[in-house]
């Protein structure tokens, strides 16, 4: 049996958090984050074991960076990525 894909957002979504869908928003979130922080690309790129050139990717939301340099980076601007069920 195939479950149908429902892409609404649950009821339970806390209005706190910002959904994102796309590698290009989760990006976008992250270098808005960077920037707020006063980082630069080279600094976060230091401080997760890259260079600069994958960090403008990711924030350029290139879909074959690999997601634990996504979520390395996202931790180390302070930011929350999780999972959760819709249904």
């Amino acid at each position: 049996m195939t479950e149908k894909c429902d892409r609404s957002i649950p009821s339970s979504y806390p209005e706190s958090m910002e959904m994102t869908t796309s590698p290009a928003e989760l990006g976008a979130a992250i270098r808005e984050r960077r920037r707020r922080l006063g980082v630069t690309q080279d600094e976060l790129a230091s401080s997760i074991g890259v260079n600069r050139r994958v960090v403008g990717q990711l924030e350029k939301g290139k879909e074959t960076v690999h997601v634990g340099i996504v979520l390395r980076a996202a931790r180390a601007v302070g930011l929350n990525v999780g999972v959760e069920s819709r249904g």
